[in-house]
């Protein structure tokens, strides 16, 4: 299991230390939630920002564009530093073209789906992806419960995943903490972004510690 912290949830103040403390507690990637203020609630992190984090950490930036416009933005979230970039289906109007763009770019290429979009909609396109993120809350706020019905949809997906033998990993993002994280493993997710139950915590570096221990259980 991969843990990517998402720094979403961390002291926005002090970004710089949010990304030490990644990793201090050996987190695999650092997810960064882009939000547009259109396709989701809220406003978060420009292409600068993540240009900045990737100058402060080696670890690689996972960066999820919750934004309406993917095909204009994604060239500059790729020349900042973005390793892992994700694009949801219910914004992509030309899917095929952004996950090559990615690729063309030096990034892995993902597809987000948000919590009531079947995974069957990618039954066309998951030989083009690398990885696969489930919403399981309805993106623009940290801090949601989880929506459990997201786990048959992890199960769905992997099954037909192993089924064509493709390397294709699968990521959730949403209300993943110590109480679910094991459940969530078992139902074939390789990749858990944690918020709040991370930087929520005393002890950040400690807790990141905690879930992939509990994941591994």
């Amino acid at each position: 299991m991969k843990l990517a912290p998402s720094i979403l949830a961390a002291d926005l103040a002090d970004l710089g230390r949010a990304v030490a403390l990644c990793e201090e507690g050996g987190a695999d990637l650092v997810h960064v939630d882009v939000m547009d203020g259109h396709f989701v609630p809220n406003l978060t992190f420009g292409a600068p920002m993540v240009a900045a984090l990737a100058r402060r950490t080696e670890l690689p930036l996972d960066v999820h564009l919750m934004v309406s416009n993917p095909d204009r933005l994604l060239d500059d979230y790729l020349e900042a530093g973005a390793a892992w970039v994700s694009v949801h289906y219910e914004a992509a109007v030309h899917l095929d073209r952004l996950l090559a763009r990615i690729r063309e770019g030096g990034a892995r290429a993902g597809v987000v789906l948000n919590p009531a979009t079947p995974v069957q909609v990618l039954d066309a396109i998951l030989t083009e992806l690398d990885f696969v993120l489930l919403m399981s809350v309805n993106p623009g706020f940290g801090g949601q419960s989880f929506l459990p019905y997201v786990l048959d949809k992890a199960r769905r997906l992997r099954g037909e995943i192993d089924r064509r033998g493709l390397a294709v990993e699968l990521e959730i993002d949403g209300g993943v903490g110590l109480g679910n994280i094991a459940q969530v493993v078992r139902s074939g997710i390789e990749v858990c972004v944690a918020g709040s139950a991370v930087f929520g915590a005393a002890d950040p570096a400690g807790r990141m510690r905690e879930l992939v221990a509990a994941a591994s259980s």
